[in-house]
């Protein structure tokens, strides 16, 4: 299993109730669907650009409630239908759809970030309007419960860039702020080169910069976890496992040395059991604490 900011759609779970799960596999198969523009296939880059400029249009139009004028296939006009009647049945916003449609646009031109707040920014369009929408299903919308939701979503993807290092690195995209590279000396030797190769560098470097984020990332989940705990029912306990698995891909990174290029850290059926101990019987996490306390071992 991955940790990665569409898959966390907690997609047709038993701990869902019934009547959220149609809505869910929507906003999921948009997320999804979007995604798969930016990265799958091998269409030119200025295509797949047209073609989530006309899901753009589709979500304004959706937005406005006036009829999609935008140009749509087949499929695409399938997945549009079934979003509309989400939207208006749970009276959603379509700002987190655009942010989505943002991030994966940039994917198509930016494949590294200088800087924490740059990473950062990328985060909050590709990762957090996934919770700021399960948020709004949920009529769970204050100040505290997104910023905790944006909390966690970040922290999500930030798990995901340390446990796709590796894949990342062979796609040409580095997900590691490049200041963080030059702090551990492993910053780029020109523009044209996107991050030291991890085969040459220094092995002992490179588990710095992965300790490193792998902490920005507990960081995040942590100062997020509270609202896990808070949410009630089913929707604070599907949290829960989420921000525990996280967290578990980071104890298994950490096992590992920090190396995803040899070991990338993915849950198995193993630790389904740990996860759903730890999400029913251990208490909340506090933001200067890890789950469990051998992380960094």
């Amino acid at each position: 299993m991955a940790v990665d900011h569409y898959e966390n759609f907690p997609v047709a779970s038993l701990l869902l109730p019934a009547r959220l799960r149609p809505a869910v596999r929507d906003l999921y198969a948009f997320a999804r669907g979007a995604d798969d523009i930016a990265d799958e296939g091998d269409a030119p880059a200025q295509v797949r650009r047209e073609r989530l400029d006309a899901w753009r249009g589709a979500v304004r139009d959706l937005g406005a409630g006036r009829p999609i004028q935008a140009p749509l296939s087949a499929n695409d006009r399938a997945i549009f239908a079934r979003l509309g009647d989400t939207l208006v049945r749970h009276r959603l916003p379509v700002q987190p759809l655009l942010d989505l449609l943002s991030a994966f646009t940039q994917d198509l031109d930016v494949a590294r970030y200088a800087d924490e707040p740059a990473l950062l920014d990328y985060c909050r369009r590709s990762a957090n309007p996934v919770g700021r929408l399960m948020l709004h299903l949920f009529g769970h919308t204050d100040t505290a419960d997104l910023a905790q939701s944006d909390a966690i979503c970040t922290g999500l993807q930030r798990v995901n860039f340390c446990q796709d290092a590796a894949l990342d690195h062979a796609k040409g995209r580095c997900y590691i702020p490049l200041d963080c590279l030059e702090r551990h000396g492993l910053a780029p030797a020109g523009q044209d080169t996107l991050c030291a190769d991890p085969a040459a560098a220094p092995s002992d470097a490179w588990r710095s910069v992965m300790r490193e984020q792998a902490s920005q990332a507990r960081r995040a989940l942590l100062a997020g976890a509270p609202l896990a705990w808070r949410l009630p029912g089913r929707i604070g306990l599907e949290l829960r496992l989420v921000v525990h698995g996280g967290l578990r891909i980071l104890e298994k990174l950490a096992a590992d040395g920090y190396d995803p290029w040899r070991n990338r850290p993915i849950l198995g059926r193993a630790d389904a059991f740990l996860l759903c101990w730890r999400a029913f019987c251990t208490p909340r996490p506090r933001p200067d604490s890890v789950l469990p306390s051998h992380h960094d071992a």
